[in-house]
């Protein structure tokens, strides 16, 4: 994902390096701390989220906050954000105390962009650049001076984006530049980005982090959030690890690999994934000449039982409308869909689901849980034919089901009473594998599972999937982290602009091989 932007600093093709960007910063004696967080300690009811943290931000360099999911990155990210005040402990930007007031924090020069973009759909990226600072006179809006000042920031991320467009109407990665462009119109010091490429493909991550090598070589301090190691050390001039709420170090890039990191983050080795070949049954899904206007072109591919089958492919590519019109959630004009030789009715979930298809979508928030219920209940949504007796729902069959799903995959819960939301993005996504393991589907189709999660978690929905598919299970596994595709994967499809362009074995399979058919193929 991030190869590319590495090659292009060793051969001097980016604007300006980590070394270069640090050394002219270092000329204009401005590595100060611009961001200090002292002794900061916060606390929830029952949970100690920060205890007694030191951190800071340096002009002109880019400090990747890592920790596993629940270390306390996004209390952190709240306290400098200005939503949370510290129970103790405090933090000063140049030296002016930080406030409990998201407003106040980017007066003095806090930027924070969340996963999700916080801009106005329906209104220009210019107003959204200028959003709760129209310039004018006398209580006129200006919209000369609005423009004007729109123009220089996006100038500087995004020269090729129109003023005038909708923001609704951009691409997840533009919508990102738009608010690091409002980040520069405020003048601010400190940019703190939160997990900023999940959605981006490997070309808008390149550009992205051209775009943060500039901001650095301009003196802005940027905090950079992400469980991708490989887009940390590309990025990072230094790294702050966190774990159960404490400061385990800040260490210079330079001083670290993959391995000293992964081991800060969780305080053990975390064991690395092998492939095992093992038994392939009989064909449980058959996909034959799947069509759908605009979106999939003559799609055929089968997965037998016990077999993985990595998808893989660029953004857009078309996997996880493949994966809407397998379980029956969008339609298909053309084609058909077998499990164990019976034709799935289309575009009926219910049917997927009776047919024997477990799906766990990419976005697990938006599509998977309801966040305000608990964690038993969100693990039992849709099973109620299997927690019912004669119309009733049975407290003892859910609690049963619940807690042998809990234990069997090691959800971290206070208990199985406590809302979804409070989890860690990893226990989050075992209480959904939980939902679907519980009906011991034949085909389990896994579309980004370790999106946003960290690398422990990462290492045991890994091993999790190797179990299933050693117990017979199919499983289609689709994702964008070409590391988990080639450790996990029996065979490879390749999708490009919604068709296959490659079906590759176990033997044929690698990194150039998958990107040279996702790009050209």
């Amino acid at each position: 994902m991030v190869i590319g932007l590495q090659s292009a600093r060793r051969h001097g093709t980016v604007a300006m390096s980590v070394a270069e960007a640090s050394a002219a910063a270092g000329q204009a004696g401005d590595r100060r701390s611009v961001l200090v967080a002292r002794g900061v300690t916060k606390s929830f009811p029952g949970v100690l989220a920060l205890d007694n943290v030191d951190f800071d931000v340096r002009a002109g360099e880019v400090t990747a906050l890592l920790g596993e999911n629940g270390a306390g990155k996004s209390t952190l990210i709240k306290l400098m954000a200005g939503f949370y005040t510290p129970d103790r402990g405090e933090i000063t930007v140049d030296g002016v105390a930080l406030q409990a007031d998201p407003a106040a924090a980017h007066r003095i020069g806090v930027a924070t962009i969340h996963q999700d973009a916080h801009l106005v759909p329906a209104v220009s990226v210019a107003e959204n650049i200028m959003l709760g600072r129209w310039p004018g006179r006398y209580g006129w809006l200006s919209k000369q001076q609005q423009k004007q000042k729109a123009r220089a920031a996006v100038a500087r991320v995004a020269p090729h984006l129109n003023i005038a467009t909708p923001a609704g109407r951009l691409s997840p990665a533009d919508q990102q530049l738009v608010e690091i462009a409002r980040a520069i119109s405020e003048d601010s010091k400190v940019l703190v980005m939160d997990e900023p490429t999940t959605s981006l493909s490997p070309p808008e991550i390149e550009r992205l982090f051209r775009v943060v090598d500039d901001l650095r070589a301009h003196g802005l301090g940027i905090v950079f959030v992400s469980h991708w190691l490989e887009e940390v050390f590309a990025i990072a001039d230094r790294v702050t690890v966190l774990r159960d709420g404490r400061l385990v170090g800040t260490r210079p890039i330079d001083q670290l690999d993959h391995e000293k990191v992964i081991h800060m983050m969780v305080g053990r080795e975390v064991r690395k994934t092998e492939h095992k070949p093992r038994p392939i049954g009989d064909v449980v899904l058959k996909v034959s000449n799947l069509k759908r206007e605009g979106v999939l072109d003559d799609i055929s591919f089968d997965v037998r039982a016990g077999e993985i089958v990595g998808m893989s492919g660029l953004v857009g590519a078309g996997r996880s409308e493949l994966a809407a019109c397998i379980f029956g959630i969008d339609p298909y004009d053309e084609g058909s869909v077998e499990v164990s030789g019976r034709r799935v009715r289309p575009n009926k979930p219910k049917a997927a689901i009776d047919a024997g298809i477990g799906l766990v979508p990419e976005d697990r928030r938006r599509q998977a849980l309801v966040g305000l219920m608990s964690v038993r209940n969100n693990m039992t949504l849709g099973m109620f034919d299997r927690i019912s007796r004669n119309g009733f729902l049975s407290n003892a069959l859910e609690e049963e089901i619940v807690g042998r799903e809990m234990r069997g995959l090691a959800v971290k819960a206070p208990s199985s009473k406590v809302r979804v939301s409070t989890l860690s993005g990893g226990n989050q996504q075992k209480v959904v594998l939980g939902r679907w393991l519980a009906r011991q589907p034949k085909l389990l189709i896994l579309d980004e599972p370790t999106k946003g999660i960290d690398v422990g978690a990462k290492s045991e929905i890994s091993e999790l999937v190797l179990r299933l598919a050693e117990s017979g299970m199919a499983i289609l596994l689709i994702s964008s982290e070409l590391p988990e595709i080639l450790s996990l994967s029996d065979r490879v499809l390749v999708m490009r602009s919604g068709r296959i362009s490659a079906s590759l074995t176990r033997a044929e399979i690698s990194s150039e091989t998958i990107m040279s058919y996702a790009t050209t193929g």
